[in-house]
């Protein structure tokens, strides 16, 4: 039985809201359960320097927990001097994965930076934050459209996230923290739209895990990143 009493492919409640931020070109406040993750999509002009003069565009990320977003009160990585590592590899996950769906040369010399902002965690920050974060970066680039800076759509595609893991003995979807914490196995999966993979982080943590429970654990995110999309579709709809 699950703490939540979900069914193992039932993912927990997901809300997309969208304009939580007036200056942002592209906003998102997106929750997974009890995790939450405001994203906001901000426009730079120019590039950093060893992009520049290739008439490209980029797009990066940065990640962050906010000093209450756990039980007890983290010191923000600002006052420590230097970011953890897992705050380094989670903001590079959240950009490749965004890479994977964007035509730089739509963007011409620009740059978008997605800020991901974790307000409350319970497991699976990385997976929301890439989630919303193709929805702020899709407003935002109609935004750009609609005020002549660029001339073409550079989203190519969705792109969305969703982690999996074995938990007693059963492979499950979306884990929640508790989940988590005591998975005998656990993987991120980052998908497109039209399924094909970006990148599928999977560790066995209790024990090694076969390819059956992964192929069980690869079916559960292809279905849940597919109802992702669908409330990524549903998000960005006026």
């Amino acid at each position: 039985m699950r703490p939540s009493d979900r069914l193992p492919e039932s993912l927990r409640t997901v809300t997309l809201e969208t304009g939580v931020n007036r200056y942002a070109e592209g906003s998102c406040l997106v929750s997974f359960g009890h995790t939450k993750v405001l994203v906001t999509a901000s426009l730079e002009e120019g590039v950093p320097p060893f992009m520049r003069g290739r008439g490209n565009g980029w797009v990066t990320a940065e990640y962050g927990m906010l000093p209450r977003a756990t039980h007890t009160r983290g010191r923000r990585e600002a006052a420590q001097g230097k970011q953890s590592g897992r705050t380094q590899e989670i903001q590079r996950l959240i950009g490749r994965s965004m890479r994977a769906i964007i035509d730089v040369k739509a963007l011409g010399e620009r740059q978008i930076t997605l800020d991901c902002d974790v307000v409350q965690a319970d497991g699976g920050t990385r997976t929301a934050a890439i989630t919303g974060g193709w929805v702020a970066l899709k407003l935002a680039t109609r935004h750009l459209l609609e005020e002549g800076v660029i001339r073409a759509d550079p989203i190519l595609d969705h792109v969305a996230a969703i982690s999996c893991g074995i938990y007693k003995g059963v492979p499950v979807l979306d884990l929640e923290y508790e989940e988590d914490s005591n998975a005998e196995a656990d993987a991120n999966f980052v998908l497109t739209g039209s399924g094909d993979i970006v990148e599928i982080q999977a560790t066995g943590e209790k024990r090694g895990f076969s390819r059956d429970e992964f192929e069980q654990l690869f079916s559960l995110a292809r279905d849940g990143i597919a109802s992702l999309v669908e409330m990524q579709k549903a998000a960005i709809v006026r």
